[in-house]
């Protein structure tokens, strides 16, 4: 019998999963509206996304994730969907991610070179396909050190970021937004104000992963909403102060979403006269993101593995090395990345640079959460006889409710992504709108080319 973990360790894990220090400048330009917006989107996404996560992997004990999720309910062709949607999703994410890191590494080289695009773009390559060929080498972190570089990384420079923002706060310094109902409740009716929820969305993105760990506790009917709660809590909690530390010191058209951890801690450090400390926190920011990232890249990889079971993709790309590593992918992986780099020459900035690909990654992801609730809704009517340890409480009400609150929070951050934020240069409202079009369409085309190929060789 497996050894169960506990109710703490799973609180652990899913704070570990989602906590990101590397979200906090893109909250932060909301302001004081950023409240509202963490609360709600805790209600219409964070939690429903859990519990049906939960929900579809305790009724999943041979295999789980979205694809076999979605492969139960709506067959071959919308399983290959969901998981190019996550994989693709994963492609456009990574150079924002690598942005934040080569922002943060800055600082240890001149804090100035955050706005060079030839310094970002080279540093993104460099750091990716350094850890491509690590991977290939079949060369994996243990968990025991990848939690370690997360606690490096993101929660001592978060728990540590709030703590000089509360001293900020009570020794009465300057503050650049202020704490008041009409500044924390925004005009709902005005979409530039609603882009706040793209950036607080895309803090949550993955908890679906926290359902795998259902079947590995003890009690998880009683166990696994209480630990999504208090896990929902605490990220709450550090992402908010955390966010708000830099809206507080920093005028909004002053943070760079790149860098803005850095800017914070640079001034607090030489309020307090800490200024020692900065090359130290840098690199135990970069350290632990690099660190937690290497299994990273290796699972998207995976989930590609999963369609070329079915005829998806050519033989080609499921080759695997010596090491058991679909090498083809991992390359194919590397060369997408490269390519969505090139995105710098054709945006006006590199704030603009971030928050495009951070919309465009969360949108993506956002059609793939759609696939998921819908296949929650139809295995709940089909799938009567399924083994669960885990079940939404309230049968069918619960099980609709959840899935739309998660629906609306889908369908409304894809809507409120084609709108370009307010503080930052991005072009003409057409110009945005066109390339999030645009860079939609392409992610999802492929699709249609595996469909045709698989249709072809069956």
């Amino acid at each position: 019998m497996s050894k169960k973990i506990s109710f703490f360790s799973l609180s652990i894990l899913i704070i570990a999963a989602i906590d990101s220090i590397r979200n906090l400048p893109s909250a932060a330009l909301f302001g004081s509206s950023l409240i509202f917006f963490f609360l709600i989107s805790a209600i219409i996404f964070f939690i429903p996304t859990a519990l049906v996560a939960a929900e579809l992997s305790a009724s999943s004990h041979d295999k789980g994730g979205i694809y076999h999720w979605v492969l139960k309910a709506f067959g071959k062709k919308s399983a290959m969907a969901a998981i190019w949607l996550q994989w693709i999703n994963t492609m456009v994410w990574y150079p924002s991610y690598l942005s934040f890191v080569a922002g943060t590494l800055a600082y240890l080289i001149h804090p100035e070179l955050v706005h060079n695009k030839t310094y970002l773009v080279l540093t993104i390559l460099t750091i990716y396909w350094v850890l491509t060929f690590v991977n290939l080498k079949g060369l994996h972190i243990s968990s025991i050190i990848n939690n370690t570089c997360a606690i490096i990384g993101t929660i001592i420079p978060m728990v540590l970021l709030i703590v000089l923002g509360l001293v900020w706060f009570f020794m009465g310094k300057p503050q650049q937004i202020e704490l008041t109902r009409e500044q924390m409740i925004p005009t709902l009716t005005d979409p530039t104000q609603l882009t706040s929820l793209v950036a607080v969305m895309a803090s949550f993105l993955g908890i679906e992963l926290a359902g795998v760990h259902v079947n590995d506790i003890r009690n998880p009917q009683r166990n696994f909403p209480r630990a999504v709660l208090i896990a929902t809590l605490f990220i709450l909690f550090t992402m908010i102060l955390g966010s708000l530390t830099i809206a507080f010191v920093l005028p909004a058209n002053q943070i760079s979403l790149v860098a803005g951890v850095m800017q914070v801690f640079s001034n607090l450090f030489h309020m307090f006269g800490l200024e020692s400390l900065i090359p130290i926190l840098t690199l135990c920011i970069v350290l632990g993101s690099i660190g937690t990232m290497i299994n990273w890249l290796i699972s998207p990889a995976k989930g590609l593995l999963h369609a070329s079971e079915f005829g998806f993709l050519p033989p080609f790309f499921a080759k695997v090395n010596k090491a058991g590593v679909a090498y083809n992918i991992l390359i194919g992986q590397a060369l997408l990345v490269s390519v969505f780099c090139a995105l710098f020459l054709l945006l006006p900035s590199v704030n603009a640079f971030y928050w495009f690909l951070t919309a465009l990654s969360t949108e993506l992801y956002m059609f793939m959460y759609i696939l998921m609730f819908c296949a929650a809704l139809r295995l709940h009517y089909t799938y009567t006889h399924r083994p669960t340890s885990f079940k939404i409480p309230g049968s069918s009400f619960g099980i609709w409710t959840t899935s739309i609150l998660g629906f609306i929070g889908c369908v409304t951050t894809i809507l409120v992504s084609f709108f370009p934020p307010e503080h930052i240069n991005v072009g003409t409202p057409t110009r945005y709108m066109l390339m999030i079009l645009v860079g939609t369409l392409i992610s999802i085309s492929p699709l249609f080319l595996f469909y045709r190929y698989q249709s072809k060789t069956n």
